[in-house]
C-alpha cells in the first residue's frame, strides 16, 4: 500500500505541473511521467508507474482502478527502472517508448506502419493500443499490449499463435510477487499436431488441459457457468483460445502465479475483494503423463492409474509399488495387414495430440478407414463432439496423458490386434452373462428371503424392529441437502459399556465440543476410543451422522480410522482406533511433555497433517473441507505419527466447486480464517489458514489464541509477523526443544506457515503447493500480512497486567454470520 500511496502523491504533484494525463489517450505531443496516470474511458483500468510488493524498482503497468494492487500487465517487466525520473511517450512514428532519467530507451513497442497522427489509448478492456487517430477502423491497431501478455489473461485476450506473422501470445508467470520478470512457468498453445493448451515449466509440459473438442478443452470436465464462456479458433491464419464475459458488469481475470498454478478470480463488490472461481491442477491426475503410456488416470479410483483394456503394466513390480511412470504395453502386438481393428474406450481427457493429425471435413467412418490403412496410426476420435460429431483426429505413436472423469467423456477408438479384440469381446460378453446371472440370482435370493421372512415374521418381529430402528437412525441424514446410506459396523451398547467399564472416569481420555471420549477394550483385546455425544453438546446427531458419512469413505495413514458406531436408546457414539498418545495439544502446550517432541518429530507431524489435508482436498473420492483443524483434533499414534480427527463439522464439495457460504459459523477461535469468521465463507483455503496457525503453534510451542507478550498485544500470528518483518523469525522457535536441527528447515516451515495465514484467501497456497514447498528448496514467495493483524502501539504496563493469557479451544457455533 505504501507504493500506491506514493503513486497518489506523485499524481497530485504532477497534476499541479500540468504533466499528468487524466484522459484515456496520449498523442505524440504528450507524455506520462512517473506519478502521472492514464485512465480508460470506462474507468475500469489505469496505466502508470508502480513498484510491486517490497521492491524499490519502478515499472510501467496496467491495473484495476478498484483494486490498484492487482497489476495485469507490465511493459518493462525485464528492465526495471531505478528512480522516479522516467517518461512514457509516443513518438511520431507511432512507437511507445519508455525513457529513463538519461533519455535512454528502456523499453519500446514496435510497428510496421508509419501513421499520420499516432495516439496511445487505454481501452476499457485493459488493452493498451497504439493507433492512427485518422484511421476510421477502430480495430486497426499499430500495436497492442494484448499481443504481449504477462501473467494475466483478461476477457477477449487471445492466447495462441498468429500463423501468418508468427506472433506467439502466451502467459508467463512472474519470478516472484516482488519481481514481474518472466518466470519459469508459461501457458501457451502447442501447435504440433492438433493444437492444444499446455502449462509449461521451462521447456517441459507440466500439465495439459488438452485439445479443443467443440465444447471445451478435453482436460476439463466443463459445465456451463454464469461468468464466462470459452472460445477456440483454429484456421489457416491463427489458432488461439480466449474467453468472454457473459455479464459485462462482472470483472474476471485468469492469473498464472509464480508457483505455476493457474487461478481464475471474480471481483466481489460486496467484500471489495477478488474471490477464487477455479484453480488448475487440483489433483495428481493433472500432472502430465502421470500414469505413463497407454494408461488412464481417474482420481476417484484407488489406485488412480489403470492400464487401458488390452494393455498390461510394463514394469509390474514398480506398478504395484505405485510407480506408474513406465506405463503399460500391449498384451498382443499389432499385425497391421488386415489383422487389426479398433476397440472403443470412453475417456475424459483425450491423449496428448502433439503427434496427431486432424481433418475437419472427414466423417468418423472415413477417419477409421484412413487410420486402418496407416500402420503407424494407433487411435482415432471425433474432432468435434457437438451434435453427432464431425471431423477426425488420428494419433501416431504412444497414447499418453489420458484421464477419466466421474461423469462425461468422449469415445476414443484404439487400434488392437484382431485376436485381442476377440478376447475383449469375449470378456465383455462374459461380463454381460455374469450381470444377467447376478440379476437372476439376486431375484431368486430376494424371493427366498421374502418367503423365509414371512414364515419367521412373528417370532422375529421384535428383533427385526430393533434392528430396523438402528439402521433407520443411521440413514437419510441431511448432509447439507444430500442423503446417503452408510455401510458401517454397528456396536451393541452392552459391548461398549463393558469395554469402557461403564464409562468410568478412569477411562476418560478427554472432552471436546462433541462430548467426552473414553478408552475401551473389546473382548478380543483390541483397544478403542469411544466418542460419546453429550446431552448438552453444541454438536448433535446430525454432526455425528455427517462424520460417519465422510470419514467412512476415507482411507489415509494421516486420518484417524473409524471402526463403527453405536446408536441405541438415548446413546449416540462413534468408535475409533485408539491413539495411545492422545492429541497434539497435550504435548506442544505442556512444558514438560513438549520436550519429548524434538524437531524431527515436529517436522514429521507438520508434514503428516499436510499430506492428510492434501488427501482431503484433492485426492479423496469426496472433496472435503475439515472446517475445525486444530491441535486438539490431531491425534498421535504410538510412533507419534499424526492423524486428523473429528469430521463432525466437515463439508464435501463437488469436483468443480471452489467455495461455499453458511450462516451457521462453526469452528474454533484462533484457527478460523478471516473470510469464514466474518462472512461465513469457507473453502480449501480456510483449512490452509488453520493449517498455517497449527504450523506456527508447533514451531513455537505457543497457542495462537491467548498468546501474551510483554511488548505488544498481538496474537501468535501477529508476533510471528513482527519477527518476520524485523528479520528475527528464529526467535519464534520453541526454546524448550534442546536438540539440534537444521536452522534453514525450521525457518522454511515458519515461512510456509506465514504464507498459509495471509489475510486474503487467494494469496494463500493450496495444500499441493504446501507439500511441494516442504519437499523442495525452491525460492518461496514473500508472505503478506496475516489475518486479524492490527498494528497497535506497545501495550502499557497496566493493560499488560490486566490482560489474560488463557483461552479454551472448544468448537464454537454462531448461528448468524456477522
Amino acid at each position: 500500500m505504501e507504493t500506491f500511496t506514493h503513486l497518489f502523491v506523485y499524481s497530485f504533484f504532477f497534476s499541479l505541473l500540468r504533466t499528468s494525463i487524466t484522459q484515456d489517450t496520449i498523442s505524440a505531443s504528450q507524455s506520462i511521467r512517473d506519478g502521472g496516470t492514464l485512465v480508460s474511458a470506462g474507468g475500469s483500468f489505469q496505466l502508470g508507474f508502480f513498484s510491486p510488493g517490497n521492491s524499490k524498482s519502478r515499472y510501467v503497468g496496467i491495473w484495476y482502478v478498484m483494486s490498484s494492487e492487482t497489476v495485469v500487465w507490465v511493459a518493462n517487466r525485464d528492465a526495471p527502472l531505478n528512480d522516479h525520473s522516467s517518461i512514457l511517450k509516443v513518438t511520431g512514428d507511432g512507437v511507445l517508448v519508455l525513457l529513463n532519467s538519461t533519455n535512454g530507451i528502456v523499453w519500446s513497442s514496435n510497428t510496421s506502419r508509419t501513421p499520420e497522427n499516432p495516439v496511445a489509448q487505454l481501452l476499457d478492456t485493459g488493452n493498451l493500443v497504439v493507433k492512427d487517430r485518422n484511421d476510421d477502423n477502430e480495430d486497426n491497431f499499430l500495436w497492442q499490449s494484448f499481443d504481449y501478455p504477462c501473467d494475466t489473461q483478461l476477457p477477449e485476450m487471445k492466447i495462441g499463435l498468429d500463423l501468418v506473422t508468427g506472433l506467439d501470445r502466451f502467459l508467463s508467470s512472474w519470478k516472484s510477487m516482488d519481481d514481474p520478470a518472466q518466470g519459469e512457468y508459461s501457458i501457451r498453445i502447442d501447435p504440433r499436431g492438433l493444437p492444444q493448451r499446455v502449462l509449461m515449466k521451462g521447456d517441459s509440459i507440466k500439465t495439459r488441459p488438452g485439445s479443443w473438442n467443440g465444447l471445451g478443452f478435453t482436460g476439463f470436465a466443463l459445465g456451463s457457468n454464469p461468468v464466462f464462456e470459452n472460445g477456440f479458433v483454429l484456421n489457416e491464419k491463427e489458432v488461439y483460445y480466449q474467453y468472454k464475459l457473459l455479464n459485462n458488469s462482472v470483472f474476471s481475470r485468469y492469473v498464472l502465479n509464480p508457483l505455476g498454478l493457474g487461478e481464475r478470480f471474480v471481483w466481489m463488490d460486496r467484500t471489495h475483494s477478488w474471490e477464487p472461481f477455479e484453480t488448475s491442477q487440483t489433483d495428481r491426475c493433472e500432472n502430465y503423463a502421470f500414469c505413463g503410456r497407454y494408461a488412464t488416470c481417474n482420481i476417484n479410483n484407488s489406485p488412480v492409474c489403470a492400464c487401458l483394456e488390452g494393455f498390461l503394466p510394463k514394469s509390474p513390480k514398480q506398478w504395484d509399488s505405485v510407480d506408474w511412470s513406465d506405463g503399460c504395453v500391449r498384451r498382443t502386438s499389432l499385425k497391421c495387414d488386415d489383422g487389426d481393428g479398433f476397440w472403443k474406450h470412453k475417456v475424459g481427457k483425450l491423449p496428448d495430440t502433439s503427434s496427431s493429425r486432424f481433418n475437419k471435413s472427414m466423417t468418423l467412418k472415413e477417419c477409421e478407414e484412413m487410420c486402418l490403412k496407416n500402420c503407424s496410426c494407433t487411435a482415432y476420435a471425433s474432432l468435434d463432439v457437438r451434435g453427432e460429431g464431425s471431423g477426425c483426429v488420428m494419433w501416431f505413436g504412444s497414447l499418453v496423458d489420458t484421464r477419466q472423469f466421474s461423469k462425461g467423456g468422449q469415445e476414443l477408438y484404439i487400434r488392437m490386434a484382431i485376436s485381442e479384440l476377440g478376447q475383449l469381446e469375449k470378456k465383455r460378453h462374459s461380463n454381460k452373462e455374469k450381470l444377467v446371472g447376478i440379476i437372476v440370482s439376486s431375484t431368486l435370493l430376494v424371493v427366498g428371503m421374502i418367503i423365509v421372512g414371512l414364515v419367521s415374521y412373528i417370532w422375529k418381529k421384535k428383533l427385526k424392529n430393533q434392528e430396523m430402528t438402528k439402521r433407520n437412525q443411521m440413514k437419510d441424514c441431511d448432509n447439507e441437502g444430500g442423503k446417503e446410506d452408510m455401510e458401517l459396523p454397528i456396536f451393541d451398547l452392552t459391548v461398549i459399556t463393558n469395554a469402557t467399564n461403564n464409562f468410568s472416569n478412569r477411562n476418560k481420555l478427554g472432552e471436546g465440543g462433541f462430548g467426552p471420549v473414553y478408552k475401551g477394550t473389546l473382548p478380543e483385546g483390541r483397544d478403542i476410543a469411544v466418542k460419546r455425544l453429550s446431552n448438552n453438546s453444541k454438536q448433535g446427531l446430525n454432526e455425528l451422522k455427517n462424520e460417519v458419512i465422510l470419514i467412512a469413505k476415507l482411507q489415509h495413514r494421516n486420518l484417524v480410522k473409524i471402526l463403527g458406531c453405536c446408536i441405541q436408546k438415548n446413546e449416540n457414539m462413534l468408535i475409533y482406533e485408539y491413539m495411545p498418545n492422545k492429541s497434539l495439544d497435550c504435548f506442544i502446550f505442556d512444558q514438560a511433555k513438549s520436550k519429548l517432541l524434538n524437531w524431527h518429530k515436529r517436522i514429521n507431524i507438520i508434514h503428516g497433517v499436510a499430506k492428510g489435508l492434501l488427501y482431503l482436498h484433492e485426492d479423496s473420492r469426496l472433496r472435503i473441507i475439515h472446517r475445525d483443524l486444530k491441535a486438539s483434533n490431531i491425534l498421535l499414534d504410538n510412533k507419534m505419527n499424526p492423524k486428523i480427527s473429528d469430521f463432525g463439522l466437515a463439508r464435501s464439495f463437488g469436483g468443480d466447486q471452489i467455495n461455499s457460504k453458511t450462516n451457521r459459523i462453526i469452528g474454533t477461535y484462533g484457527y478460523m480464517s478471516p473470510e469464514y469468521a466474518v462472512h461465513g465463507q469457507y473453502s480449501v483455503k480456510s483449512d490452509v489458514f488453520s493449517f498455517g496457525v497449527l504450523v506456527l503453534e508447533i514451531v513455537s510451542g505457543k497457542k495462537n489464541r491467548g498468546f501474551c507478550h510483554p511488548d505488544h498485544q498481538h496474537n501468535l500470528l501477529g508476533h510471528a509477523w513482527k519477527l518476520w518483518i524485523e528479520d528475527k523469525p528464529i526467535e519464534l522457535m520453541d526454546e524448550l526443544v534442546g536438540d539440534l536441527c537444521t536452522l534453514s528447515i525450521v525457518l522454511r516451515h515458519i515461512h510456509v506457515g506465514l504464507l498459509c495465514v495471509q489475510q486474503r484467501s487467494e494469496d494463500r497456497p493450496n495444500m499441493s503447493s504446501v507439500v511441494q514447498m516442504f519437499s523442495s528448496e525452491n525460492l518461496l514467495p514473500k508472505p503478506k500480512q496475516p489475518g486479524f493483524f492490527i498494528d497497535s502501539p506497545k501495550a502499557d504496563s497496566s493493560s499488560s497486567k490486566h490482560g489474560t493469557c488463557s483461552a479454551n479451544e472448544i468448537t464454537t457455533t454462531i448461528i448468524e454470520a456477522r
